[in-house]
């Protein structure tokens, strides 16, 4: 039986990092995975703090051919929607997400995972994020209100027993620039509007229009995933952390292409007040292969 990363699915952490990585030149694949491995011990319980590890599917596949599902690619071309829009491609070799109860022991943490890399591998991109208003995300709409519950969770997230990479998860890692000057310009009906919910208590929309935020990434449509977004930035530049897991990366790319307008020209409404910054793939092993990686 095969266990997927605890971090994934433990809710109510209220500080988060998430660290890109590239290797080092003349650093190989087999080491930057051991050494990104060897952090889990006994580090993940130090301070309360979980740390969920992943890396580039094509660096995974080079490694561990058969712990992979056939097809799993990074982010390594960016979408082309119509009339120029963008999101953009910035695939890295790996990622940690560190999180916990409090920022300082996440801070230490990752200060500490960045030295523990930093013979193989270098910090390509780097966030923080913490909650807003217990659950709502920085357009003042709940965020993950089609997301499974726990229980559930696992089934559409983890990659079953039987299947290559079994444990494991894929995750769509993206960093979202908000332009809040022109979001909060807009009266509350048009912000419902454009996410396809109420404001105040995440009601459906019936009427909602094909460009809504709801309706470019139904999950009756695509299939569910578990959403673990958070809010990140300062004042005067901040966003959207997403970051999904699914079991199969189709979700999460079909869910891309519909919220771009690849499919039928139609894009989200929400793309006109939120820009991606970056993009990346991971694939996320179970713990026993991770371990396996780490050579002992």
């Amino acid at each position: 039986m095969s266990t997927s990363q605890g971090g994934i699915f433990a809710l109510g952490t209220a500080s988060h990092a998430y660290l890109e990585f590239d290797a080092r030149q003349g650093r190989t694949a087999r080491e930057l995975v051991a050494a990104v491995a060897s952090l889990r011990e006994p580090r993940t319980t130090m301070g309360g703090v979980n740390l969920v590890a992943g890396f580039r599917p094509e660096l995974w596949r080079a490694l561990f051919p058969d712990d992979i599902p056939p097809g799993v690619e990074g982010f390594n071309r960016a979408l082309l929607g119509p009339n120029g829009y963008t999101m953009p491609a910035t695939q890295h070799d790996a990622v940690l997400w560190l999180s916990g109860s409090a920022y300082d022991v996440v801070f230490d943490m990752a200060r500490e995972a960045i030295a523990d890399l930093g013979a193989f591998a270098s910090v390509a991109e780097e966030s923080s994020s913490w909650p807003y208003r217990h659950d709502r995300d920085l357009t003042g709409f709940i965020d993950g209100s089609e997301n499974p519950d726990l229980i559930d969770a696992p089934g559409f997230a983890v990659i079953p027993e039987g299947s290559p990479g079994a444990g494991g998860t894929i995750l769509l890692l993206q960093k979202w620039s908000h332009d809040a000057t022109a979001w909060e310009s807009l009266p509350v009906a048009r912000q419902e509007q454009v996410i396809g919910r109420t404001k105040d208590e995440s009601v459906e929309l019936e009427d909602k229009a094909a460009d809504s935020h709801v309706a470019r990434t139904d999950q009756d449509r695509f299939g569910k995933i578990f959403r673990r977004n958070m809010p990140y930035g300062t004042v005067t530049d901040h966003g959207t952390m997403f970051v999904g897991f699914s079991a199969e990366q189709q979700r999460l790319s079909a869910m891309l292409e519909s919220m771009a307008g690849l499919t039928d020209g139609v894009r989200d409404a929400l793309t006109q007040y939120a820009r991606p910054l970056t993009g990346a793939y991971y694939l996320v092993p179970s713990t026993e292969s991770l371990r396996a990686g780490s050579g002992t």
